[in-house]
């Protein structure tokens, strides 16, 4: 295993002595690039050992962090700090250069998505059964972007049962094969990774573009389907292996190609629905009939629409597609007649991704928190129309609550108040309390446990936790200590897809 080390290491050398001669004759940043960056991080900017380095890979770090990370290096990972070694105006210089798009499109095809392709443990060899004493449907997956781990927590005890590394930048949308045993995890940058739970072991991995967005897997077991804005593709993949089935070009009807923002699966349609960034159409690629037998075609339909729609809310069936446009206000959609068949009178930048359904008068509502004002719109979702707006504390980004709980807790994460959450009653729609886990650090991101008895807050700073509540006195409980734990999921919650959560 040292030799393998010792080679790699020597071959990662060349690779970036390489880099410097090919350089030399570039800019003088791109050969600082070579000289400093490409051993670790690919002569392409595409990764190695480290992530990729492209606008598309470093669009969620704010220019001061890349100054940051660039000048004092990242803890607990091999990426150095350059501040003894480049003078400021190099270091301003390269975070300016990563930044820009290459010359060349980078390409990710079909052959090296299965170059990149390797299996830890072959479907079947590893034991049926959990290898610890905890209830398995009550579990948490808690993603610590601070030193890119993941932590299976114990959702009875409300105790760590293992902590393992991850892909550098995970997504904070994991996802579960139906019976729980699995999670599937998509990086930034590309990597998809299969982990089995119930044996704290990796399965699986495979690298399907240079930036992407999340993954989705199929109810039938079968498929997970990633979704990339770089290429822009969609990439599906046999779910025991991961390995390559099909690599589809999103472009749609007037030959413009277009980012993937997002795909889902629609478990009763037994399709996955993708939604798309630069074009006006909704994708369902059905890989099911109706009676569940599985298709071989997996052909994409196209939905066309009057406006770009990338952040959705379904109704519980799926029948129904809820789309926030970027010019303001938003459409519903309806899968089966495949076309918009009302307006919704919105305003201000609704987060309909994060949104949540319960009962209340007899009807079903739906309410998403805004991402540009102090909001939460209340939607009827039988004819559409405003039921309230209920005033926050500040824009916020998620929305959350359980079928066993009166409450839906909101956060104010993008506004002055992002250490406090309130807590809405759902029937009243007045806020009914508050949290403040820690004066003026970011707290959000709410998940409950399987019965819906405890609420499990996100601290959401590198020293930060987990801190949980009584969902119902509201009442502290527990703190957790976590590395900034960006999103916290239940297997119960998720794998039966509770209406106070996202999926």
């Amino acid at each position: 295993m040292m030799r393998l080390a010792r080679w790699l290491l020597s071959l990662a050398l060349v690779c970036g002595m390489q880099s410097v001669s090919a350089l030399d004759s570039a800019e003088p940043t791109a050969a600082l690039y070579g000289q400093h960056c490409a051993a670790c991080h690919g002569t392409d900017r595409l990764g190695g050992m480290g992530p990729a380095l492209l606008p598309e890979s470093l669009e969620r770090l704010r220019p001061s962090e890349l100054d940051t990370v660039l000048r004092d290096g990242r803890a607990a990972t091999q990426m150095p700090a350059f501040g003894t070694t480049l003078a400021a105006p190099e270091l301003q210089a390269l975070a300016r250069w990563l930044r820009t798009a290459p010359a060349a499109a980078p390409q990710w095809g079909a052959d090296t998505i299965r170059a990149s392709h390797v299996v830890m443990h072959a479907p079947g060899t590893l034991p049926a059964h959990p290898v610890f004493s905890a209830d398995p449907q009550n579990l948490f997956v808690v993603v610590e972007a601070g030193s890119h781990h993941m932590t299976v927590l114990d959702g009875d005890r409300l105790t760590p049962i293992h902590r393992f590394a991850t892909r550098f930048a995970l997504h904070g949308g994991p996802k579960f094969s139906r019976d729980g045993r699995y999670v599937y995890m998509a990086s930034r940058d590309g990597w998809v990774s299969k982990y089995d739970l119930w044996n704290l072991a990796y399965v699986a991995e495979i690298r399907v573009g240079i930036n992407t967005r999340n993954v989705a897997v199929s109810d039938d077991g079968r498929w997970v389907l990633a979704g990339n804005t770089l290429p822009r593709t969609l990439v599906l993949l046999r779910a025991g292996d991961l390995s390559l089935a099909r690599v589809i070009e999103v472009k749609g009807r007037s030959g413009d190609d277009s980012r993937v923002s997002a795909v889902y699966d629609a478990a009763p349609r037994h399709s996955f629905i993708a939604a798309l960034k630069d074009i006006a159409e909704v994708w369902e690629i059905p890989y099911a009939d109706a009676a569940g037998k599985p298709l071989a075609s997996l052909a994409p339909r196209a939905i066309v629409l009057d406006d770009v729609l990338d952040d959705f809310f379904f109704d519980q069936p799926y029948r129904h597609i809820l789309g926030a446009s970027r010019s303001g206000g938003g459409q519903v959609i309806d899968l089966d007649q495949g076309r918009k068949v009302a307006a919704l009178a919105l305003g201000g930048m609704p987060h309909l991704g994060s949104g949540i359904t319960w009962e209340r008068d007899g009807h079903a509502v739906m309410a998403s928190p805004d991402l540009g004002q102090g909001r939460i719109p209340v939607i009827d979702m039988q004819d559409w129309h405003t039921v309230a707006t209920i005033p926050t504390n500040g824009p916020g980004f998620f929305l959350r609550s359980h079928e066993n709980s009166r409450y839906a807790w909101a956060d104010a994460m993008m506004s002055p108040r992002r250490d406090t959450l309130q807590v809405i009653d759902k029937q009243s729609l007045q806020v009914a309390g508050s949290v403040t886990p820690s004066p003026g650090r970011t707290a959000a991101h709410v998940e409950f446990t399987r019965d819906g008895r405890y609420a499990l807050v996100s601290l959401m700073e590198r020293d930060g936790a987990i801190v949980v509540y009584d969902a119902a006195t509201l009442r502290e409980v527990k703190r957790i200590p976590m590395d900034k734990p960006i999103g916290k999921y239940n297997v119960f919650n998720k794998t039966t897809r509770s209406a106070g959560t996202s999926h």
